[in-house]
């Protein structure tokens, strides 16, 4: 029988099926054939276990492929040698292994695809890297988590199409942030001042200079003040050649192209955008015409090496080799079992490659000649400088610089001789090329002009997509496959736009951007993505177990997620803002205790927070709403309208009676959960401050006001007799509450309790945790589901301290007793 081939694209089966023969069928998945749904589909409770389905509009292809299997005795997996390409192959795995034995089942990668190539791999097939799957599925889970729970929370901010991703809004937060530089930007006043000059003798063609140094400290001129000042002394000054500087610099070869660094090159030199230059790549490496074009790493195979030295030596001359091969250092999460991209036959010149078309051309040409001269030797350029000095008090020295290129080296495949009259940048003070006649030290000059222009210090330049993909890469955020999506993206939510190839956020992704950062800041932040894709490269190479990085990030994800979902609706604080400015007349201060009140300050401070941050929480939205309620006689009709203000009604009578009840009651000694202190007395007599100040109580504060009344309701003669005066909120349903209670009394005989542990900078002792518990559960009659479900997983580790733990397992739906290591 035969075997089934199975690969991405149609291209790439038609060229590899012509390569192996007829014993060989050759099918093409379409790219991936399973993903997770449209719902969130993950069960966080299982392990992060992701729920796959087939793909949408899959359908056919996957029959066709069930009824390929079912011809073949062997399946040999053959998608890209990535991430995606393994996941690819993994999923092919799943879906047709009930058709095919998993046994005999292969996977075979490949870079480039050749004929050689191709045979090559198919006579070493290996098996499915299982580090590399997880490393995706890690990447997948925890983008669909980030992107599924934060964009809620979005769409209550920012209204229309929002979204939220891992790496997109790391790219927006690094475009906005730009934009704010750019507009609180305050522009600095210098001169630049210089001369056309000649010889005063054949030739006597004029050349410029450029001041450099005042009496040997560098020319910094910030005013017309002081450009006057000098261009006055050197209209009195004489010029002569004080030296002639000449010295031969080396250009090195740039490395070979890797993914982000093509993006770069095609944006600047081809206008491509990334997701336009990666199609056209993809053309080419399934035409067999280069390697595979997602990587990053500089390596190149030596067999490519040694025919490239091959093709250089016939077509320039052996002395455009170097005596070493370079070599290009990859950073260090590059796979150096990749290559850089390069063309698969470099005896195949753009040239000779007439049947391509034009863009195809084009990116050909550019990574060809980008390959080539990173093989060879560098340029050298004879380099002559001319300083030319004033005498007087003040010495004032010029400069000019003409450069000549005495063997171009690289130069000759890359075509970039130009490049030669570019400024070094390792020399700060370099003026800019001119043509530099013969000149000798202590020789007279004239000055034909002075020559001064006033500029000013201009604002980082915006991103464009080439230097974004270039900051995304330096500061480790994202990766070679996801640069152009996340790009697109952007462009697709329309968060940014382009003006003249410039990347400028929208007034939508500007609030995206605020609200995010202001109320995320930690899971958007450049490093933290940095470090997550990290742990994605260490989960592929094996040394972390994806489940334990995606616990480690979900429980810290959930503490970031409580933070944000309590930031206040921006428009309506600037609303509430807006009328508390009429209020001219405020309240004396009011001193309770150690705290002095002072309503004025108070708004005057949360204006300042929002001003500065864009966001304040919904607690200080409502407090703001409170003393808008408190002062509307002073704000106006339309605003009193708009905002649905009413008068603060008065305390209600059984609000008044209940803190009465609690004058005389002898509290508890305060106890401390965590860093958090607890102390009941200190509450009621800030609950009873309030009230006394004309603040009536929210919602959580009288809840937790009838905690502490029934808490300690033994000391309150008759209370039975009458609570059902207070008006206080129904206890829990007793079946629920009595199953609580045993829980937590199952937990009484614990003598040895686990010592604290620290993650992150949060402590974790299940004795504190218990007890807050049974001190909650003693003075509400509930616990939250979370809670419960907390507890219960907590008993699991106390199992061998807890009687009959196996009994009352099956009971209560425990977890199965965990055995210390």
């Amino acid at each position: 029988m035969k075997k089934l081939v199975i690969v991405e694209s149609p291209a790439k089966a038609k060229t590899i099926n012509k390569y192996l023969g007829d014993d060989y069928i050759v099918k093409a998945s379409m790219g991936h054939v399973r993903d997770l749904p449209k719902k969130l589909g993950v069960d966080v409770e299982k392990g992060f276990q992701p729920e796959y389905v087939n793909t949408a509009g899959r359908a056919k292809v996957i029959t066709e492929l069930k009824a390929a299997a079912k011809q073949c005795d062997e399946v040999i997996l053959a998608p890209d040698p990535d991430r995606e390409g393994e996941a690819i192959a993994w999923h092919l795995f799943e879906l047709l292994k009930k058709i095919v034995p998993p046994e005999k089942f292969s996977r075979v990668t490949y870079n480039e695809i050749t004929k050689p190539a191709i045979k090559e791999a198919f006579s070493k097939p290996g098996v499915i890297d299982m580090n590399r799957v997880n490393a995706q599925q890690a990447r997948r889970v925890l983008d669909r988590l980030v992107g599924y729970k934060v964009s809620p929370l979005l769409w209550k901010q920012v209204k229309g199409g929002v979204s939220a991703g891992r790496v997109q809004s790391v790219a927006l937060r690094l475009v906005c942030e730009r934009e704010q530089e750019i507009k609180n930007f305050n522009p600095e006043e210098y001169w630049m001042l210089g001369a056309n000059v000649r010889k005063m003798i054949a030739p006597r063609d004029p050349f410029a200079v450029k001041l450099a140094q005042i009496n040997g400290e560098k020319a910094e001129i910030k005013s017309s003040e002081q450009a006057a000042k000098v261009r006055a002394e050197l209209e009195a000054s004489a010029l002569h050649v004080a030296r002639i500087i000449e010295k031969e610099i080396q250009r090195k070869a740039r490395a070979p192209f890797i993914t982000s660094s093509l993006q770069q090159a095609a944006s600047s030199v081809c206008g491509f955008a990334p997701a336009r230059t990666m199609s056209i790549a993809q053309a080419l490496y399934e035409n067999g015409l280069i390697t595979y074009m997602r990587t990053d790493s500089f390596n190149i195979a030596k067999s490519a090496q040694e025919a490239c030295h091959a093709f250089v030596t016939a077509e320039y001359g052996a002395e455009y080799l170097p005596e070493k091969p370079n070599f290009y250092k990859s950073r260090g999460s590059a796979q150096e079992a990749h290559e850089a991209i390069r063309p698969t036959e470099v005896t195949q010149t753009p040239q000779s490659l007439s049947n391509l078309k034009p863009e195809e051309q084009k990116l050909y040409k550019l990574i060809w000649e980008r390959f080539v001269a990173s093989q060879m030797v560098p340029s050298r350029i004879a380099r002559r400088t001319a300083e030319i000095e004033t005498g007087g008090a003040n010495i004032y020295l010029f400069r000019a610089t003409s450069s000549e290129i005495v063997f171009p080296g690289y130069m000759r495949a890359s075509g970039i001789e130009k490049a030669a009259d570019k400024k070094n940048e390792d020399d700060e003070d370099e003026n800019e090329e001119v043509k530099l006649p013969p000149l000798t030290e202590g020789e007279k000059l004239d000055c034909v002009e002075w020559l001064g222009e006033q500029k000013f210090t201009k604002p980082p330049a915006r991103y464009s997509e080439p230097s974004l993909i270039k900051a995304l890469e330096e500061n480790g955020v994202g990766r070679p496959s996801t640069y152009a999506q996340t790009l697109a993206t952007l462009d697709k939510r329309e968060y940014v736009t382009k003006e003249k190839r410039s990347l400028v956020p929208t007034e939508a992704g500007m609030r995206v951007n605020e609200f995010l950062v202001g109320a995320l800041d930690p899971l958007f932040n450049v490093k933290f993505t940095a470090e997550m894709e990290e742990k994605l490269d260490r989960i592929e190479d094996g040394s972390v177990e994806w489940t334990d990085m995606m616990q480690k990030f979900y429980t810290q994800f959930l503490v970031w997620l409580e933070g944000a979902r309590d930031v206040a609706d921006a428009d309506e604080t600037r609303d509430v803002l807006a009328a508390l400015e009429q209020v001219k007349e405020w309240a004396e201060p009011v001193k309770r205790g150690r705290r002095t009140y002072d309503d004025r300050e108070t708004v005057q401070s949360v204006r300042e927070k929002f001003a500065a941050d864009g966001q304040i929480t919904q607690r200080q939205q409502q407090m703001l709403f409170n003393l808008a309620c408190k002062y509307m006689s002073q704000i106006g009709d339309d605003q009193i309208s708009a905002l649905k203000l009413e008068k603060p009604a008065a305390t209600p009578v059984e609000t008044i009676r209940k803190l009465e009840l609690l004058e005389r009651i002898q509290f508890g000694a305060a106890r401390k959960v965590g860093k958090k202190t607890y102390d009941d007395g200190k509450f009621c007599e800030s609950l009873r401050q309030q009230v006394q100040g004309g603040r009536n109580l929210s919602e959580r504060q009288l809840a937790a006001l009838d905690s502490v009344l029934t808490k300690y309701s033994d000391q309150i003669p008759d209370f039975e007799t009458i609570k059902g005066s207070l008006n206080m909120a129904a206890k829990p349903a007793s079946a629920e509450a009595g199953q609580t209670g045993a829980l937590l009394d199952l937990l009484k005989p614990v003598q040895t309790w686990n010592p604290p542990v620290m993650r992150g900078k949060r402590e974790f002792n299940d004795q504190s945790f218990y007890e807050s518990l049974s001190g909650q559960f003693g003075s509400k009659g509930v616990l939250s589901e979370k809670q419960v479900a907390a507890l219960k997983k907590m008993m699991a580790r106390y199992a061998a301290q807890i009687p009959d733990y196996d009994t009352v397992r099956e009971q209560y739906g425990l977890p199965e007793p965990k055995v210390k290591k």
